[in-house]
C-alpha cells in the first residue's frame, strides 16, 4: 500500500550539491568556489589543490599589470657594458633571462639567455661573442591582458617571459611563467613570515624581524636613525635603491649601528628583513 505522506526531504551532501551545480548552467562563480572551499576544509579534496583551484579562478580576473615586475625593478643588460661586466652581473643576479636594452628601458632589442652567453664565453673563443647574435626575440604584450589568456601564450609559443607595454608604448615591466603560476600555487611560506600589518616583531635573540613595507619615518621614530631618501617611502625600497638592485635572500647591509639582512623576497621586492646590533658599538639599536 503506497503512502501518499511526503517524506522529510533529506539534506543534500555535498557531493550531491556540487554535481548538481555542475550540471546546471552555472552564473555564480562564487558559489562554486564555495563549494570547492568546503570540500577542502572538510578534507574531500586535498586542501592544497582546493586553494590552487582558487588561484585558477582568479586567474581570468587579474591583468598582466596585476603580477608584472615594475619597470623600475626590471635586471636588465646593457647593450654597451663590457663584455666581463655583463658576465658578472648575470652570475651575481642568478636569472636565466634578461631583456637587452639599448638607449634606455624602453629600447629592448631582444631577450638575452644566460646559458646562451656562457656557452658562447666558454672555450676561450679568440674573439668575444657579440650580444646580437645571441638575442632571441623579445614578446611585448599590453599591461591590460588577462592571465589566463597570457599562460596560454606563454605554453603556446613556448617563450617564459614578456616585455610589458603601456598603452602610450613604453615599457612598464616584464612578466615571466614563474610570476603567473604563483598565483595559481602561491608562494612558500616560511619562519619568518609575519602578518602584512605587522612592521617590527622583536625576536628572543634580541633582533627585530621589520617588515619591508614599513615607512622609513617610521622605522626612523622606533630606532632612533635618520635614514633618508627624497623618491624612496619605505624600508624595503631604500635598501633596494643603496644596493642598486633587487636582493637576494642572505643579502646584508650595513649602515652605522644597523645591520640589515634580507631574509625574503622576490623578483619584485624585499618583504622581510631581520634587523641586528652591530657589535662593539656604543649605541644601542632598540625601537622606541
Amino acid at each position: 500500500m503506497n503512502d501518499d505522506r511526503s517524506s522529510p526531504e533529506r539534506p543534500r551532501t555535498w557531493w550531491e550539491r556540487f554535481t548538481q551545480s555542475l550540471r546546471g548552467n552555472i552564473e555564480d562563480q562564487e558559489g562554486l568556489l564555495e563549494l570547492i572551499r568546503e570540500a577542502g576544509e572538510r578534507q574531500i579534496i586535498d586542501a592544497e589543490a582546493a586553494r590552487m583551484v582558487d588561484g585558477i579562478f582568479r586567474m581570468a580576473e587579474l591583468t598582466v599589470r596585476d603580477a608584472m615586475i615594475p619597470r623600475a625593478q626590471m635586471e636588465i643588460i646593457e647593450m654597451d657594458a663590457p663584455l666581463p661586466e655583463i658576465i658578472a652581473r648575470v652570475v651575481e643576479v642568478g636569472h636565466s633571462r634578461f631583456p637587452l636594452v639599448g638607449n634606455d628601458r624602453d629600447d629592448v632589442r631582444g631577450i638575452l639567455l644566460a646559458k646562451d652567453l656562457l656557452r658562447a664565453c666558454q672555450g676561450g673563443a679568440e674573439s668575444p661573442p657579440r650580444l646580437t647574435e645571441l638575442l632571441r626575440p623579445a614578446t611585448f604584450i599590453p599591461e591590460s591582458k588577462h592571465l589566463n589568456h597570457l599562460l596560454y601564450e606563454f605554453r603556446t609559443g613556448r617563450h617564459h617571459m614578456a616585455i610589458v607595454v603601456d598603452e602610450y608604448g613604453g615599457v612598464a615591466g616584464l612578466i615571466t611563467i614563474e610570476d603567473v603560476l604563483e598565483i595559481i600555487v602561491g608562494e612558500i611560506e616560511d619562519e619568518y613570515d609575519i602578518d602584512e600589518d605587522v612592521m617590527i616583531v622583536p625576536r628572543e635573540d634580541g633582533d627585530y624581524l621589520v617588515n619591508a613595507l614599513i615607512p622609513l619615518e617610521e622605522f626612523n621614530h622606533n630606532f632612533h636613525v635618520q635614514l633618508e631618501d627624497e623618491h624612496i617611502d619605505t624600508l624595503g625600497g631604500w635598501v633596494t635603491n643603496r644596493l642598486g638592485h633587487v636582493p637576494r635572500p642572505g643579502e646584508v647591509l650595513q649602515e652605522g649601528t644597523l645591520r640589515l639582512e634580507v631574509l625574503r623576497a622576490d623578483r619584485k621586492r624585499v618583504q622581510i628583513l631581520r634587523l641586528s646590533r652591530v657589535k662593539d658599538q656604543d649605541q644601542p639599536v632598540s625601537p622606541a
